[in-house]
């Protein structure tokens, strides 16, 4: 709990400039493109995690859903990186959510059972939360190219469509 508290936290703070006003440095588009495809990969490798340690038959579909489409989307990204010659940039948000989601991974990791199951689902309730805040307040608005912009609005509503169905998951848990 403590480090999704501070993952959101520091996420919207690095989004926003120094002052609480809206970031005068707004994202470019190769840092929105680093951005969102880290996100894509942190995702992955936690639903890889939770594929190799669940027992539990929900969690596991559920995580290979994740990443099937996580990396369908991450794909697309790199296409459109690539067909508009652009170099996605590795910058502060995505460094700090790279390292953050390795903190995350070793905690899952000591757990086992229904306890990991329910941690997992949970986090991936929270970060989807956190992901879809970011890219529908700050990463859309801030996209200058019309395709990474439209990229950016087709995944967020299927990430929106993953945190429901995390809730799901979590509410048969109970």
């Amino acid at each position: 709990m403590t480090i999704r508290l501070k993952s959101a936290a520091t996420v919207i703070a690095l989004l926003f400039a120094a002052g609480g006003a809206p970031a005068a440095d707004k994202p470019t588009d190769p840092q929105i493109a680093h951005i969102a495809y880290t996100a894509g990969v942190i995702d992955i490798e936690a639903a890889k995690q939770a594929i190799a340690m669940s027992k539990n038959p929900t969690i596991v579909e559920f995580a290979e859903s994740m990443v099937r489409d996580h990396e369908a989307v991450n794909k697309q990204a790199l296409d459109l990186v690539k067909k508009l010659n652009v170099t996605p940039e590795d910058n502060d948000t995505s460094k700090t959510l790279s390292k953050e989601a390795e903190a995350k991974r070793q905690e899952l990791g000591k757990l086992t059972g229904a306890e990991f199951d329910k941690a997992y689902i949970d986090h991936e309730i929270a970060y989807h939360k956190q992901v879809n805040s970011a890219v529908e307040t700050q990463l859309i608005p801030a996209a200058q190219n019309a395709e990474l912009k439209s990229l950016l609005e087709t995944g967020l509503k299927l990430f929106q469509g993953h945190q429901q169905h995390a809730e799901r998951v979590a509410a048969e848990l109970k």
